[in-house]
């Protein structure tokens, strides 16, 4: 159940508390895709007026994490199961791109930040809080494409990311109830240090492998949960 709101608030930042929450609790699934979000209830929630609802949920719209239907109600929007396959061969190509010039183009103080988010990484891991998690992987990320120099693939990069949060927080649902356990740390620690090699063909192979893990753990997590006959197919196992 969602939590309760506090109710002070700086004058001019209601829309801005509501905004973050939801945001916090679309991207963990505790509101599930597709529930109704309902600008009343929402308000009674927060003790605010509708207006400052009104505003978060355009701010939600433009991150992609609500759909306003025809009838005018919002909804937390679906995750597109069937769009994955070309989603997971846009992050592919991004990763791969990114990390291979981070290998090439990465400065020392490059190392350190990556680093840096790797340990932010491993301790989100350790608490199993997996909005913690998501949070930090995409830091780890992030600093691998700046690290590359080239802000129009970090910035495509990063669309990626954001547009994934939620089928990875599945994934790391997967991740923590097999044998495997959590292998993402031990990943990102290999990709960190091909790049500290400058070890540029290396750094590009253990991208696409983190994005075929990734790809493999959501297919089997749909093959737990949906029987919906749907075939799904992604990038192949090498390039």
């Amino acid at each position: 159940m969602a939590k309760e709101a506090t109710t002070k608030r700086t004058k001019g930042t209601g829309w801005r508390h509501i905004y973050q929450t939801l945001h916090d609790e679309i991207l963990s699934l505790e509101l599930e895709p597709g529930q109704l979000l309902d600008e009343t209830t929402i308000a009674q929630r927060f003790k605010m007026s509708r207006s400052p609802v009104r505003e978060a949920l355009i701010w939600l719209a433009g991150d992609g994490l609500v759909v306003t239907l025809q009838n005018r109600s919002t909804i937390v929007a679906p995750i597109d199961v069937l769009s994955f396959p070309k989603y997971v061969e846009a992050l592919d190509v991004a990763q791969r791109l990114n990390t291979r010039l981070a290998a090439e183009l990465r400065k020392d103080s490059d190392l350190d930040r990556i680093a840096a988010c790797q340990a932010e990484f491993e301790a989100a891991v350790a608490s199993r809080d997996r909005l913690k998690m998501s949070h930090a992987n995409m830091q780890f990320h992030m600093a691998i494409a700046h690290a590359g120099r080239n802000p129009y693939l970090a910035e495509f990069y990063e669309r990626l990311l954001k547009q994934g949060r939620r089928m990875l927080h599945l994934h790391f649902d997967y991740l923590e109830r097999t044998s495997d356990g959590y292998l993402l740390t031990d990943e990102h620690v290999q990709m960190l240090d091909a790049i500290r090699q400058r070890d540029v063909e290396r750094a590009d192979a253990l991208a696409h492998a983190h994005t075929r893990q990734f790809q493999d753990n959501f297919f089997n997590f749909m093959k737990e949960n949906y029987s919906t006959g749907v075939q799904l197919s992604g990038i192949r196992q090498s390039a």
